[in-house]
């Protein structure tokens, strides 16, 4: 099945009609924000970024779960043959590839856990994934926002992690990444970032 926008809002459409929750707004808010910021980038199509941000909570479509939204993620972009998508449904929530440094809870199988261990130690990030792993934090179900105020956000649901700082740290190494190529800062372009962040 040829990923496009169609396809792809038709996805999250059913999914937030499976699973409905504040995470189908943030997805909307991390495609929009991966969009802009790839057509400053120059290198990155604007169009694989939406798709790419859009898509990356699709696993939780069963349901609510933890970490099991990644691999359900993956499994569900594979089956479309949307190959990296399904990357970036895994590689989104492991800015620091080694799954140690995840957040939430493994509830998955052994077998599951052990896939996703080498899939994380293997994989070969480029700046797509590292663009989702940044817009991710860029947006709440209500807008965008600082990335301070979404580490907070993200800290209250999930609790302090031992890798919560080296997280942080990434992310913000990613963001630098970022504004080196656009020549701006990237909060320039998300709209409402100021009304959101400080309301």
């Amino acid at each position: 099945m040829e990923l496009n926008r169609q396809n792809a809002q038709a996805a999250l459409q059913m999914a937030s009609e499976t699973n409905p929750g504040p995470w189908t707004e943030h997805s909307r808010y991390v495609a929009q924000a991966c969009e802009n910021i790839a057509a400053r980038c120059g290198h990155l199509s604007t169009e694989k970024a939406y798709l790419y941000g859009l898509l990356h909570d699709i696993g939780r479509y069963p349901g609510v779960s933890s970490e099991k939204h990644l691999i359900d993620g993956y499994r569900y972009c594979m089956e479309r043959g949307w190959e990296k998508a399904a990357q970036i449904c895994i590689s989104h929530a492991f800015m620091i590839q080694d799954v140690s440094t995840s957040i939430g809870t493994f509830d998955v199988s052994e077998e599951d856990y052990q896939f996703m261990k080498g899939f994380v130690a293997n994989a070969v990030y480029d700046d797509y994934d590292r663009l989702v792993q940044l817009c991710d934090s860029l947006a709440l179900p209500t807008g965008f926002c600082l990335l301070e105020k979404r580490f907070v956000d993200v800290t209250l649901r999930y609790g302090v992690h031992p890798s919560t700082v080296d997280r942080w740290k990434k992310i913000l190494e990613i963001k630098d990444l970022f504004e080196k190529q656009i020549g701006c800062s990237i909060y320039s372009l998300l709209p409402g970032v100021v009304e959101n962040s400080f309301c």
